[in-house]
Order: C-alpha cells, then structure tokens, then sequence
C-alpha cells in the first residue's frame, strides 16, 4: 500500500470514528444499516470478481454488523417488535453465511432489500426521535 493509499485509509477512519462520537444513538443504527448494505454490495462485487477471500472478509463484517443491531434491540421494551426483529436479523445472518457458502448473488439480494426495507422505516422515524 502506497502512502497515498495509507493516508486515505486513516483519513476515512478517524471520519468514521469522529461520526460515530458525534452520532445520536437513531444515527449510530442507521450507520449499521448502511454498513451493512455497502458490505453486501461489495461482496457481491467481489463474488462476481471470483475474489472468494475478499467475499469472504466482506460478509462476515456484513455478518457482525446485523449481529451488531440485533445486539442493539431492547427486549424488555421492545416487546414483540424487538422479538420479530431478532428472528429476522438471524434470518439475514444465516443467509449471508449460506450466500458466501454458496457464492449465490441472489441472496446477496435478498438480505440487501431485507435491509433496505428495514434502514427506510428506520429512517422514516429520524423526525420523531429529535
């Protein structure tokens, strides 16, 4: 890796770690979300590429990032809701790994619209939560 290419990497890091500090805790989840769906996107790039550890490397940070917001969802006041969201993101999870397992793009797919649907109803409550 050049210097170029190094200091691009640590500029991007402290970006994202200054974001995190700064976020609320609605912003902090919708990061999840976008992480999850930009490492999905990448890792579809890189199956089509036959880049199989890149793959490899890219859904497993999609992986920990769904735990991630599964991890995030409150049980005793989420109710049935948080229930309903923690079977889905297992849902997500355990495709991921079986799309890597498989190298099928299609379900790549799938898990991205799943997020998708879920990071715009996260997004459309963004004025209620100030």
């Amino acid at each position: 890796m050049n210097a170029y290419a190094r200091a691009a990497q640590n500029y991007s890091s402290v970006k994202v770690q200054s974001s995190v500090t700064d976020a609320s805790p609605h912003r902090l989840v919708q990061m999840l979300f976008e992480g999850a769906l930009e490492r999905i996107a990448q890792a579809k790039g890189a199956m089509a590429r036959n880049e199989i550890a890149r793959k490899g490397e890219l859904l497993n940070k999609a992986i920990n990032i769904v735990g991630g917001l599964s991890g995030s969802l409150n049980d005793n006041e989420g109710g049935e809701l948080a229930a309903n969201l923690d079977a889905l993101y297992d849902y997500i999870m355990r495709r991921l790994v079986q799309a890597n397992a498989e190298n099928d793009p299609s379900i790549l797919d799938e898990c991205g619209r799943l997020l998708g649907e879920l990071k715009s109803s996260w997004d459309g409550i963004a004025a209620e939560v100030r």
